[in-house]
C-alpha cells in the first residue's frame, strides 16, 4: 500500500477515535445514578447516589449496587429492593419500609438517623457521635436483621417483633430499649446515659448490662417503662455498675444472674425463675409499679417525632422536585 494512503488512513482513524472519545459518557455517569426526586417501579442497573442537601423518595425500586445518602440527604423507599450497601453521611437520613437492603446499614457520626420498618437488612452500625452535633437515632419494628446490630450513639429501639440474627451492641447511646423483640446471640449495653429497657423479649446468649446511667429495667414494675411482661434470657444475665435502680421482673433466666455495684441495689421480684441462683446485693423488692421519670418517659416519644418530621419533610421535598432520572 503507498505510503501516502496509509498515512490518510491513520488521520481517518486518529479522528474516529478522538470523536468517539468525546461524546462516550463518562465512568461516573455509568457507574453511579443520581436521585433528586421520586421514582416508581424501576430496577436501577447501578449504584445510587442522594446528594448532598437532597432528598430521594422511591416506592417499589430495585438498585442492583449500593446506596450512598450525602451529607444532609434523606432517601425514602418503600417496597423497595437493594442488592449492595447503605451508607448515610453526617446528618442524613434512611427510611425504609417493606424493604431488603442485602448489605449491611452504616450511619456515620453525627447521622440524623436510620429508621427500619418490615424491613430486612444486613448488619446495621451506628458510628459514635464524635464532634458531631447531632446525636443519631436507630428505630426498628418488624424488622429482621441478619447480622449484628451495633450502636455507638444515640437513641436505639428495637420494637414489634424485630429479630436480631447475631448480636446486639450498643456503647454510650443515649438509650437502649428492646420490646417484643428477639436477640439470637448476645446483648451487651454499655455506659448508656438514659438505660435500658428489655421486656416482652428474648435473648439467647449472654446479657451484659455495664456503666448505665438513669436504671436498667428487665421486664415490667421499674421506673423506664409501662411493659407488660419480661423475657427469656438464655444464658447468664449480668447487671454492674449502674445508677438510678435496676429491676428484674416476670423474667426467665436459664442461667446465673449477678447484680454488683449498683447504686441503689438492685431490685430482684420473687417472680423471677432464675435457674442459675443470684449473686449480688439485692434490695427488697417491690410489687408497687415504680413512678416513671417525665424525663425518660418523653425519650421515645421525642425520638418517634424526630423520625416522623423527617420523614414528613424528605417526601415533601422529593414530590416538590419531580421525578428523578433513574
Amino acid at each position: 500500500m503507498p505510503r501516502r494512503t496509509v498515512a490518510k488512513l491513520a488521520t481517518v482513524s486518529a479522528v474516529i477515535t478522538a470523536s468517539v472519545l468525546a461524546v462516550a459518557p463518562s465512568a461516573h455517569a455509568d457507574l453511579v445514578t443520581h436521585c433528586i426526586g421520586t421514582g416508581g417501579a424501576v430496577t436501577v442497573p447501578n449504584d445510587l447516589y442522594v446528594p448532598a442537601g437532597e432528598s430521594c423518595a422511591l416506592t417499589g425500586t430495585t438498585i442492583t449496587g449500593n446506596v450512598t445518602v450525602a451529607a444532609g440527604g434523606n432517601l425514602v423507599v418503600t417496597g423497595g429492593n437493594v442488592s449492595g450497601e447503605v451508607r448515610v453521611a453526617a446528618d442524613g437520613y434512611l427510611d425504609a419500609t417493606d424493604t431488603t437492603i442485602a448489605g449491611q446499614v452504616v450511619l456515620a457520626a453525627g447521622g440524623y438517623g436510620a429508621f427500619l420498618r418490615d424491613a430486612r437488612t444486613g448488619n446495621v452500625t451506628v458510628r459514635p457521635k464524635g464532634a458531631a452535633t447531632i446525636d443519631s437515632f436507630l428505630f426498628v419494628e418488624q424488622s429482621t436483621i441478619v447480622g449484628t446490630v451495633n450502636a455507638g450513639a444515640g437513641e436505639v429501639r428495637l420494637d414489634s417483633g424485630t429479630q436480631v440474627e447475631r448480636n446486639l451492641s450498643t456503647t454510650g447511646t443515649y438509650y437502649t430499649d428492646v420490646h417484643d423483640s428477639f436477640v439470637d446471640g448476645t446483648l451487651s449495653v454499655l455506659n448508656s446515659a438514659t438505660g435500658s429497657v428489655v421486656c416482652g423479649s428474648a435473648v439467647r446468649g449472654l446479657a451484659t448490662f455495664a456503666g448505665n446511667l438513669g436504671a436498667v429495667q428487665l421486664g415490667p414494675n421499674g421506673s423506664l417503662d409501662s411493659c407488660a411482661s419480661g423475657g427469656y434470657w438464655g444464658r447468664d444475665v449480668s447487671i454492674t455498675n449502674t445508677t438510678g435502680g435496676a429491676t428484674v421482673d416476670d423474667n426467665i433466666i436459664d442461667g446465673r444472674l449477678t447484680v454488683t455495684s449498683n447504686n441503689p441495689a438492685a431490685q430482684v421480684a420473687a417472680n423471677n425463675r432464675i435457674r442459675g441462683g443470684v449473686t449480688g446485693d439485692q434490695a427488697s423488692a417491690t410489687t408497687a409499679r415504680s413512678a416513671r421519670s417525665a424525663a425518660v418517659a418523653d425519650r421515645e416519644g421525642a425520638g418517634e417525632q424526630r423520625a416522623e418530621a423527617r420523614r414528613t419533610s424528605a417526601t415533601q421535598e422529593a414530590v416538590a422536585a419531580g421525578a428523578a432520572r433513574l
